[in-house]
């Protein structure tokens, strides 16, 4: 296992069309080989160090010249979904481009989901698929699937690869294409007599594609106009979102918010990008945000929208979403700017690049002119004061959700990994984990995918295998995914897994609760109460060849923490048994304005509406 270094989207670009030049005028001698080798030799070449994934049919003649590479530390998964995850969770940690690798046919489809995940959060992964025999393909022949049909809708972009000859070719175009831009997935399908073909390999090859150039600088004259409108603004907020930690701009970020003097807001994907114990920080927007991110973004007059695509989990109803306020919208994809929210400024560009660019001329042009923002600080920190995040403890006298994850975060610190499943236990692990750093909390947000935490935060420990990771999951999510523990165990991944345990599909149950009259239907899950446990998690892990250990009260809560934390040689489960009956709060309930978020079921904060005027 080997520790990723960030790729920079823009160096890598500029590897690439240099390299290219390069091939046009020295013409680098080529070495004759198969397909499969070209593949594992281009892989090589690209710097890939790690790849996850399992063999089948169509895939079976690359496996053979991977198994003598000695730079391609390939990690054996139980389901191809894992492997898919897992290049996700290595992406987002490491910012190098994640790699998984699958048969035809159902391995292929297996891998859609991560796919899907990786395309709505924006993460760099590569998928090399094999495919049936050319002469096959449309037959219905034995594990067929058009697999690059399939995908077209949630990929950057699909190759079908039927020629040895373009191997190369599409397996670098496929990691530029991933890297740069707006991060995401790109499949490439290799079929099966390609890989079995002979070929002529060569590096570097061209990876020019038609009508793709992505702007990373941002118009001067619109970042100018973003300069003049923020000086114009008397209570602007930093609406930070996922673009920030892929751009890898946090530090462009801090001086920006230094200089302005304006909250920050992050997003579900952008925790860590701006220090939670900054006091400029106001937290999470949205349906589970804090009270102050929620309020400070409905009373604002200025928007900076930077990295952010206004998700429907942040705006509520969009119509009565900060409606006084103007909209500066930064972000690298044209077609994010104004689809949901009108921008008065739009500027296409890269965060690393524009930000630098926006605060040189706020600093050179505009410096005098910046507001006094002492009223809105003011009112700010009366909402922080009147509102700040907290929790009750359940009646049943079962653990606490909130206490765990706080406990967690405290004891094992900024530096470690925390990798959340999707439910509650997601939420408040973006309530109460201390974040402190860019790419260190990572988790499904836009698909919203139950199972993605343990593969996950496999791949985050391949590429920080000294690292502290933990995968926060629900008892449901668990469920899911939990055989990828046989992959760390025999692999010697040692993740760390904190069992959010409520007997329960706590989020679904926490809607039929507030919106169902509490009719439970199909939410108990029978994992973490009384003495038949199915599954029992404790059995199950040490099964898996993993610790095991429970902790059913609040008070033993730091004592198995620190237990699990001085076990590094196999990965360690906890099953942390905690109330159903706990809920997630604040909440914005579906359909409804943001102006109407609760702190409590029908209880909604209040604030004096002339102050804020």
């Amino acid at each position: 296992m080997t520790a990723g270094n960030p790729i920079n989207p823009a160096a890598i670009a500029k590897t690439f069309s240099s390299r290219a030049a390069k091939t046009e005028t020295a013409q680098p001698s080529s070495q004759r080989m198969t397909g499969s080798q070209a593949i594992v030799r281009s892989l090589e070449e690209l710097g890939v160090t790690d790849i996850f994934g399992l063999p089948g049919g169509a895939i079976l003649p690359t496996y053979d010249p991977l198994f003598d590479s000695e730079q391609l530390n390939h990690i054996l998964v139980r389901h191809e979904q894992g492997a898919g995850h897992a290049a996700e969770g290595y992406a987002v940690a490491s910012g190098k481009v994640g790699v998984a690798i699958a048969t035809s046919g159902p391995g292929a489809t297996n891998l859609l989901t991560a796919i899907a995940d990786a395309n709505m959060d924006s993460v760099p992964i590569v998928c090399i698929t094999g495919q049936v025999s050319s002469k096959v393909i449309g037959t219905d022949a034995f594990q067929e699937a058009d697999i690059v049909g399939m995908t077209m809708p949630i990929t950057k972009h699909s190759f079908m690869v039927r020629d040895p000859q373009e191997i190369p070719r599409c397996l670098a175009t496929a990691f530029r294409i991933a890297a740069t831009g707006r991060p995401g997935p790109v499949l490439v399908d290799i079929t099966k007599d390609a890989q079995q073909g002979m070929m002529d390999f060569y590096w570097p090859p061209t990876t020019e594609v038609r009508g793709y150039n992505p702007v990373t600088r941002g118009h001067s004259k619109q970042v100018r106009e973003a300069a003049k409108l923020i000086t114009e603004a008397q209570r602007p907020v930093l609406y930070v979102g996922g673009g920030m930690v892929r751009a890898d701009a946090s530090e462009e970020l801090m001086k920006l918010a230094r200089l302005i003097n304006a909250p920050v807001v992050t997003t579900l994907t952008a925790r860590g990008a701006f220090p939670d114990s900054d006091p400029q920080n106001l937290g999470m927007p949205g349906m589970h945000g804090t009270v102050p991110a929620v309020i400070a973004m409905q009373k604002s007059d200025l928007l900076i929208a930077l990295g952010a695509r206004f998700d429907d989990r942040v705006t509520g109803v969009v119509d009565e979403f900060a409606p006084g306020a103007k909209v500066i919208h930064v972000d690298v994809d044209p077609a994010e700017i104004s689809k949901i929210r009108i921008a008065d400024v739009p500027i296409v560009g890269d965060l690393r690049y524009v930000l630098p660019e926006l605060t040189s001329i706020i600093t050179e042009e505009f410096a005098a002119a910046l507001p006094d923002l002492s009223n809105w600080w003011a009112l700010v920190n009366r909402f922080k004061e009147t509102f700040p995040l907290g929790y009750t403890k359940t009646e049943d006298g079962l653990g606490s959700p909130e206490y765990v994850i706080e406990k967690l975060s405290e004891i094992s610190g900024p530096d470690a990994y925390y990798v959340t499943g999707v439910g509650q236990h997601q939420m408040w692990s973006a309530q109460f984990i201390q974040n402190e750093k860019p790419r260190h909390f990572i988790n499904s947000a836009g698909l919203g995918t139950m199972g993605f935490s343990v593969p996950a935060a496999m791949g985050v420990k391949v590429a920080f295998p000294e690292a502290t990771v933990w995968a926060i999951d629900g008892d449901g999510c668990f469920q899911m995914t939990n055989q990828e523990l046989a992959t760390c165990a025999q692999n010697n991944i040692p993740i760390k897994v904190a069992v959010i345990n409520n007997s329960s599909l706590g989020m679904v149950r926490q809607w039929q609760n507030l919106f169902y009259d509490g009719r439970y239907s199909n939410t108990h899950l029978k994992t973490g109460m009384g003495t038949e446990r199915i599954p029992d998690f404790v059995k199950l892990a040490e099964a898996y060849g993993c610790v095991g250990l429970r902790c059913e009260s609040d008070d033993d809560v730091e004592t198995t923490i620190r237990q699990a934390l001085e076990i590094n040689d196999r990965p360690v489960v906890v099953d942390f048994n905690v109330s159903p009956d706990a809920l997630v709060w604040p909440m914005v309930p579906a359909g409804v304005s943001n102006d109407q978020i609760q702190i409590a079921k029908d209880i909604s904060p209040s604030w004096d509406d002339e102050e804020t005027a």
